[in-house]
């Protein structure tokens, strides 16, 4: 990969020095001892990408990823003069090296590279050891900025400027990084969300690229995109990205229906009792599927887990009827009857209550344990009820029956009225239709 000649990028890049509380803390013993090692067999080595970024916002950063002028072989070599332990050798082949430092802390340090060849998705590598075109093959420039440890900030392209302004820019032409990796897409709308500061202060430029090549997110696998939009989800203007995203026409190659509309989605999404008891990113997909199909055209493609996949059927059918209402009995109802036939639990119960925004009903129904059913099938046996799919009837219908009395009545009671359900059974269709829970 060349630079392009036009991009613009400055001649110096030290930007300012920083000495902060922040900055000051992630020296660490290990950190120290790391850095040393590297003087000592005179490799350069400086902080990259989130960390400068997290830094200069002046909040510590949660993980420190280092690049180095020195190849992994270089690396490697130095460890084991050194007696220090490598793990994660997976790494190798795109240049990181990860050493445990006195067996207490993990770093991950990859070498300066270009990319060679790019397919949409992973890159061909070569190792470098200029700084400014390792800075140049980053997605965007708020992440292409170095840091060394004398708290000297490295901006090459404009990343500082970026920052301070709040804007999310690609490095270079917005066409280009896409096509080197499809994800980015993705990563823009989680990197805008993180850092701006108005939920449509987009560049048009950036966003006419990630039109014209939206369809790239064919060539990524469905459990990285899954993972990069339920990132999304935790945003504050989760609602306007994930929108904005969907109308650069990204729903039939993420899994969702095409004609999508945004109702209820946008319903949710503005609803601020979610601050309180915020829903599972799952929830927010959901309010775009009217069916199981829907839901199992978006499992297919994103590799949900089995909870996300179960709840993604559950709440486009009993969303609309829950909606309206409002009394604490059709809920626990809810978690017995139809948890029973189809293996809901009370968890997606309570996220149905979310959904709708009845806190007051999820508070109440959180601390509610659902009673043990007093009928055995041992019990029904004994009163003359045959096994087999007879049984199944006879149970959900005592169990509505049970139910309905606010789950207070006792064997005894119930099996009086085993006759009348018997009688009904037999006298539908010989007593082998079967029956839905019924929720009214």
């Amino acid at each position: 990969m060349t630079m392009d000649k036009a991009l613009s990028h400055r001649s110096d890049p030290v930007v300012k020095k920083i000495n902060s509380n922040e900055f000051s803390s992630i020296f660490t013993e290990n950190l120290n001892q790391l850095i040393s090692l590297f003087d000592k067999y005179k490799y350069e080595l400086r902080i990259a990408g989130g960390a400068v970024r997290d830094l200069l916002l002046e909040n510590v950063p949660t993980d420190i990823d280092l690049a180095t002028t020195a190849t992994p072989t270089q690396m490697k070599d130095m460890f084991e003069k050194e007696n220090i332990r490598m793990i994660n050798t997976n790494g190798e082949r795109h240049g990181t090296i990860t050493p445990r430092i006195n067996d207490k802390q993990n770093f991950e340090i990859t070498t300066l590279r270009i990319d060679v060849l790019t397919n949409g998705r992973h890159a061909e590598v070569q190792f470098t050891t200029d700084w400014q075109l390792d800075a140049y093959r980053r997605d965007l420039t708020i992440n292409s900025m170095f840091l060394g440890f004398d708290g000297t900030v490295y901006d090459y392209f404009n990343g500082y400027e970026d920052l301070m302004n709040r804007r999310v820019r690609f490095v270079g032409e917005p066409a280009q990084r896409i096509q080197e990796d499809y994800l980015r897409i993705l990563r823009y709308f989680r990197f805008y969300g993180r850092i701006a500061t108005s939920s449509c202060d987009h560049d048009q430029k950036t966003l006419d690229a990630i039109k014209a090549n939206i369809s790239g997110l064919e060539k990524v696998s469905g459990e990285r995109i899954w993972m990069e939009m339920k990132k999304i989800f935790l945003l504050n203007m989760r609602g306007e990205l994930i929108q904005t995203f969907l109308e650069c026409g990204a729903a039939k190659y993420i899994g969702l229906p095409e004609d999508i509309v945004f109702d209820d989605f946008r319903r949710i999404t503005e609803n601020s009792s979610f601050d309180k008891q915020p829903l599972l990113a799952i929830s927010y997909m959901s309010a775009f599927l009217q069916n199981s199909e829907d839901a199992m055209r978006l499992h297919q493609r994103l590799k949900l887990s089995a909870y996300e996949r179960d709840l993604a059927y559950f709440l486009p059918v009993y969303r609309e009827a829950a909606r309206e209402a409002d009394d604490l009995l059709y809920y626990k109802r809810m978690c017995v009857l139809i948890g029973k036939n189809q293996n809901i639990t009370k968890e997606y119960v309570l996220e149905l209550l979310k959904y709708n925004g009845k806190l007051d009903l999820f508070e109440q129904l959180q601390v509610w344990s659902a009673p043990r059913f007093p009928i055995t099938g041992i019990m029904l046996q004994t009163h003359g009820c045959s096994k087999g799919r007879m049984m199944g009837l006879v149970m959900n219908e005592l169990k509505d029956i049970w139910a309905n009395g606010n789950f207070e009545m006792t064997a005894e009671e119930l099996l009086k009225e085993l006759p009348i359900v018997l009688n009904e059974l037999n006298r539908s269709n010989d007593g082998m239709v079967s029956k839905k829970p019924k929720m009214n």
